[in-house]
C-alpha cells in the first residue's frame, strides 16, 4: 500500500481538550514492517502527518525528535496524540504520540518556527559531489534478510556495502527516492524517506542481527520543494562511535538541486 493511500486513512483530528488533538488509523500492514515491528519511518512520518494538521501555517518545521519506545503491530488500529506545550510569537512547540493497545510506541518533540530577518548570517553545510543516478542499486529482496518496507523505497548506493556483508566501512553515501511518486511531497515524506536507508554500521556484521534505531533527530535547515515529481534526495551518514552496543551516526540530506535540506543524527542499539 502506498504512503499516501496510508495516510488517507486515518480519521478526521479531533480537539479533545485545550491544546491536545487526536486522530485513529485502522492499522499499518506487514509490507510496512521491518521485523517484527513496523519501518521506524513510517511511524515517525504519521506522528508528522497528525503535527501538520494542526500547526499554524506559517510556523516551518526546525527540529523534529523521535524516541522509538516499543513494536508496533501490523494490523492493528492506533492513535495519534498532539498536544501544544507553547506556542509564541515566533516559536511552537508540539508533542505527538503514536499509540497502541494503551502504549505509547514512539514518541515525537517538534519544534516550528517563524522565519525572521537577522543580522547574523553563516553557511558552512557541506556539499557532495555525487552524480544523480539513473536507477535505483542497493538492495535485492532476499527473504528473512530484506526488511518488507524496502520495496517502497529505491536507493541507489555510491560508497559503502550492504548490510551484513561483512565490511569495514560504517557509513553510506548514495540517493533515495520513493519507488511510486507521492502526490505532493512534503516533510511527511520526507521523513519516512531518511530512514530508509540501513544503520551505517550493519554492513561490518557478517550474519543477520538485530539491529534498532532508538532515539533520531532531525533539524530541517531550508524548506524543501512541494512537488509533485519523484525526487531523488543525497544522503551521506558516517559513524562517529559504535561500542558496548550502541552506535551513534550523522547524516547530511540534499535535495535534488544540492540545497542541504536536513540534518540526522541516529543512536543505534546493535544486538550482535
Amino acid at each position: 500500500m502506498h504512503i499516501d493511500e496510508l495516510l488517507s486513512q486515518t480519521s478526521k483530528i479531533e480537539n479533545t481538550a485545550t491544546d491536545q488533538w487526536q486522530c485513529s488509523h485502522p492499522g499499518l500492514p506487514e509490507n510496512w514492517g521491518q521485523g517484527r515491528t513496523a519501518f521506524g519511518g513510517i511511524t515517525a512520518g504519521f506522528l508528522h502527518y497528525a503535527l501538520s494538521l494542526v500547526v499554524d501555517s506559517d510556523r516551518t518545521l526546525r527540529a523534529y525528535h523521535t524516541n522509538f519506545v516499543g513494536p508496533v503491530s501490523f494490523d492493528t488500529p492506533f492513535t495519534l496524540v498532539v498536544e501544544k506545550l507553547r506556542s509564541g510569537r515566533n516559536m511552537s512547540q508540539y508533542l505527538a504520540k503514536f499509540i497502541q493497545d494503551d502504549c505509547v510506541c514512539v514518541c515525537v518533540q517538534a519544534c516550528f518556527g517563524v522565519s525572521r530577518q537577522s543580522r547574523i548570517a553563516v553557511d558552512k553545510l557541506p556539499v557532495h559531489t555525487m552524480q544523480l543516478p539513473k536507477k535505483a542499486k542497493f538492495i535485492p529482496q532476499i527473504p528473512k534478510v530484506t526488511p518488507k518496507f524496502f520495496r517502497h523505497f529505491e536507493l541507489a548506493i555510491e560508497q559503502g556495502q550492504i548490510p551484513f556483508s561483512w565490511s569495514k566501512h560504517s557509513h553510506y553515501h548514495g540517493w533515495m527516492r520513493f519507488k511510486q511518486p507521492v502526490s505532493k511531497f512534503n516533510n511527511t515524506h520526507l521523513i519516512s524517506l531518511i530512514d530508509a536507508w540501513p544503520p551505517a554500521v550493519i554492513q561490518q556484521l557478517k550474519l543477520p542481527a538485530p539491529v534498532s534505531t532508538v532515539s533520531w533527530d532531525i533539524e530541517f535547515v531550508q524548506p524543501i520543494d512541494n512537488t509533485t515529481d519523484n525526487p531523488w534526495f543525497a544522503y551521506q551518514v558516517d559513524t562517529k562511535l559504535a561500542s558496548d552496543g550502541y552506535a551513534h551516526t550523522e547524516a547530511t540530506i540534499w535535495d535534488d538541486k544540492d540545497r542541504v535540506v536536513a540534518l540526522s543524527r541516529q543512536t543505534i542499539a546493535v544486538f550482535d
